[in-house]
């Protein structure tokens, strides 16, 4: 594990399972907890500069979800959505004896954090780049209304299978277009950024765990185009929009307050997104496409952003902070915006809670 200066690793023993959790050294025990959670394909590790950069008085915690980095890999079920993860989390903060914190969750991470607030208490929400509230693929409009009954070209069956054996494999060239560092820099940053530690980043990216039980997970025949559909095991599937939906989140009682940040290049999470199945056909990259009225892009902003609304107009607070030329990875690409975006969230909802 590529540790940098001032950032401690251990595993916990929690009612669920063993977690690896990375930790800020002498950071305080009664600190206020600020809970980092990484997305699909990464592990703790891309929230090292985060961490160090975090003012003094924080509890800094990373943990990293089953199945990544150095937590027990344990299987997913994907029928429950995101719960697996977001139990973990909370038998997580239950071993550290920590009843509510801030939390931050980037990507696939940020559906993990909004199904926790769904059912537990948080001091406030921080969502980077998040999966759509109604999941990833196979929904229309800004409603999230589902397009089949079967999720289909959602899940498993639209990871390309080349992607997984490189991964599979540590492969840690840019040798072809599906090696996962050729993917790390079209997909998770913004074309031409680099970092020092991209080494640590690939090595995040080749801590995930492969097959049915974890990454991508099972696939399902459709007899929707373009065939398949979201299985019940494995990551991929659990964001399927048949197992994952947190628009809940607008009728909570006790409302954390929420900054969802993005950058406005972002590949992964887009209202045209490079990753969702039938943006692809509508660009012709994947034959067959029926047309936009059967198998429309899905519009992931415009979803988050009506949940928000929403939330908002039910008495909760949100900001919306955009980043131009800025891809998946704001507290990469740009930490000091996202520093200063974050370390205002979090001071705000305390001097309101105060």
């Amino acid at each position: 594990m590529a540790l940098l200066d001032g950032i401690v690793s251990r595993r916990i023993e929690t009612s669920r399972l063993a977690v690896s959790l990375l930790e800020r050294a002498g950071d305080p025990a009664g600190g206020t907890p600020v809970v980092l959670i990484h997305g699909n394909l990464s592990s703790s590790l891309f929230w090292q500069e985060t961490m160090l950069a975090l003012p003094a008085g924080y509890r800094v915690l990373a943990p990293d979800l089953r199945g990544f980095g150095d937590t027990d890999p344990l299987p997913v079920d994907a029928t429950r959505g995101l719960r697996d993860f977001s139990d973990d989390l909370a038998a997580t903060l239950a071993a550290l004896g920590i009843e509510a914190a801030h939390l931050v969750g980037w990507s696939m991470g940020g559906g993990v954090v909004m199904q926790y607030a769904l059912e537990h208490p948080a001091l406030s929400l921080a969502l980077q780049a998040p999966v759509s509230p109604y999941g990833f693929g196979g929904t229309a409009g800004p409603e999230g209304v589902r397009l089949t009954n079967d999720d289909a070209g959602c899940g498993g069956g639209g990871v390309h299978p080349d992607f997984v054996a490189r991964l599979a494999a540590g492969d840690r060239t840019e040798a072809a277009p599906t090696s996962p560092l050729a993917v790390y820099r079209a997909a998770y940053v913004h074309a031409g950024f680099r970092s020092e530690h991209e080494d640590i980043w690939l090595d995040s990216m080749l801590s995930s765990r492969t097959g049915v039980d974890h990454y991508p997970g099972d696939s399902a025949a459709s007899e929707h185009w373009p065939g398949f559909a979201a299985g019940t095991r494995g990551v991929t599937n659990a964001m399927a929009p048949g197992h994952f939906n947190a628009g809940g989140l607008v009728g909570l009682e006790d409302k954390p307050d929420i900054l969802w940040i993005r950058g406005e290049a972002d590949a992964i999470v887009s209202d045209a997104s490079a990753f969702d199945i039938n943006c692809l056909g509508q660009l012709g990259a994947v034959p067959g496409w029926p047309g936009a009225e059967a198998a429309p892009a899905q519009p992931m902003i415009a979803q988050t952003r009506a949940v928000l609304d929403m939330y908002r107009a039910n008495g909760g607070r949100y900001r919306e902070v955009v980043l131009e030329n800025c891809g998946h990875s704001p507290h990469l690409e740009y930490p000091e915006q996202f520093l200063a975006a974050l370390t205002d969230h979090i001071a705000g909802t305390c001097r309101r809670a105060g």
